[in-house]
């Protein structure tokens, strides 16, 4: 099979697709063949030398697939060969095939074709897990998402909305916002022009976010603390922002305020089968209702993947840049 290869770290041209031996499914796996994988920045980082996939895991990058399973590994149960189905990986997703741990595999949604499909792991895992398993957003209460168009930030507000949560997002520029409003957002703040702080106390009259879901780290460390509400709770998923940040602990003290900081590629394997379990059970009906959607912005030939890498680096998109190998 051929995969994109990473000889030497570097920029999008370091991205090399190349012949490769074919995986073979362990005990517990599935084989399947790929029709399409997304770029996270993870995959960025990874192409620069700066994040390595857990140990066992595929060396070539690519956090999600969609596919079609062309053989069973022992002990692998509920699933047939020829079945459609859209993955959760630690790696190994930007190629012709993949072994996939059966507990991290999702049907493809009903109304959702096999390429965009591929859209879907990564963005409802990591919402799902960080806003709702961990940070228990409510009914009528207000969240707040830096990067509201992007991949992550597409489906929080969806998400949000769908189970009856105000939702406030930061984006830049009009059109992001604009995007964002589409898709549900209450409150739109561009974060070039304004301070989200002033804005959000001014949307919610003074109260602040329940919850925010930030993927910037340290830079917005200080504020996201002075966003909060009384017993907010700020999930921190990304670090584009930096990685040392300092805060005031009194005023965490005050609002019986609680961080969070997770990364799902690192996860013991148990863990994500119970993240992609409730996936399945609370995500997939809204899809297959209509009432969430993945948002693609662009797709990619999977051998051209330095061109989703430049794209994605960009910053122009709006949600999620696939890699397809048909």
């Amino acid at each position: 099979m051929h995969a994109i290869t990473i000889p030497e770290p570097g920029g999008p041209d370091a991205l090399v697709w190349a012949e490769v031996p074919d995986p073979v499914p362990n005990e517990g796996e599935v084989l399947v063949e790929v029709a399409a994988s997304a770029v996270n920045r993870a995959d960025l980082l990874q192409r620069q030398g700066f994040y390595d996939p857990p140990p066992g895991a595929s060396r070539y990058p690519g956090l999600e697939c969609s596919g079609r399973i062309v053989a069973l590994g022992a002990g692998v149960h509920g699933w047939a060969v020829g079945d459609e189905v859209c993955a959760l990986l630690s790696g190994g997703g930007y190629a012709q095939k993949v072994a996939v741990p059966a507990g991290q595999l999702l049907p493809v949604p009903e109304g959702v074709d096999l390429v965009t499909a591929a859209a879907l792991p990564e963005v409802t895992a990591t919402v799902w897990s960080n806003v709702f398993m961990i940070a228990h957003l409510r009914p009528g209460e207000t969240l707040l998402v830096h990067g509201g168009a992007s991949g992550i930030g597409s489906m929080a507000i969806q998400l949000a909305k769908a189970v009856g949560a105000r939702v406030a997002v930061t984006a830049g520029g009009p059109e992001k916002l604009a995007r964002c409003a589409e898709l549900g957002a209450d409150i739109l703040i561009d974060y070039r022009e304004q301070d989200f702080v002033t804005e959000l106390r001014k949307a919610t009259d003074g109260k602040g976010a329940d919850v925010i879901l930030d993927i910037i780290g340290a830079k917005y460390l200080d504020q996201n603390v002075k966003a909060l509400a009384t017993s907010g709770r700020l999930a921190i998923i990304g670090l584009q922002g930096g990685v040392k940040g300092e805060i005031n602990l009194n005023a965490l003290l005050r609002k019986r305020a609680a961080i969070t900081a997770t990364s799902l590629r690192s996860r013991p394997l148990g863990e994500k089968a119970a993240i992609v379990a409730a996936v399945r059970e609370h995500v997939w009906p809204l899809i297959a209702a209509g009432r969430v959607r993945p948002v693609v912005d662009r797709v990619f030939p999977m051998d051209q993947a330095s061109e989703g890498h430049r794209a994605l680096d960009e910053g122009t998109h709006i949600g999620k840049i696939l890699l397809s190998t048909d």
